[in-house]
Order: structure tokens, then C-alpha cells, then sequence
């Protein structure tokens, strides 16, 4: 089941966005951004729908998922 973004608490989508960005390591390109930057990038992909938060029933769980990664 996909949350919109605009009702999550802002601290609480903050802190998922931040899970989301340790746990996928993903590569930024030629330089490492900071954290702070990650996260506003993930941000802005939710904003642009690029991106979609997703709630799991079956595993209790709730994760970031680029649309392009969705089956």
C-alpha cells in the first residue's frame, strides 16, 4: 500500500528517509554527498513522485521505493 508522503510527521519522514539512505548505500556520482544531501534528494524524488513510500501489511514494514524499481 503506497503513504503519501504529505501525511507522514515531517520528523518521522525524515528519519525513514535517513534509514532509507544508510541502508542502500546508493552511488551519488563523481563525489560523496553528505547525508544532509542525500536525504534532500530523496525528498525530492517523493515530491516529484519519482519516488513512493510503501507500507508492507504482510511484513510490517515500510520502505522508500523508486518507481522505476516497481513491478
Amino acid at each position: 500500500m503506497i503513504i503519501p508522503w504529505q501525511e507522514i510527521d515531517p520528523e518521522t519522514l525524515n528519519n525513514l528517509i535517513e534509514h532509507f539512505v544508510l541502508r542502500e548505500g546508493t552511488d551519488y556520482g563523481e563525489r560523496e554527498l553528505s547525508m544532509d544531501e542525500k536525504v534532500s534528494r530523496v525528498r525530492q524524488q517523493l515530491e516529484r513522485g519519482e519516488a513512493v513510500i510503501v507500507y508492507s501489511e504482510l511484513h510490517e514494514t515500510v520502505d522508500i521505493k523508486l518507481r522505476r524499481h516497481q513491478g
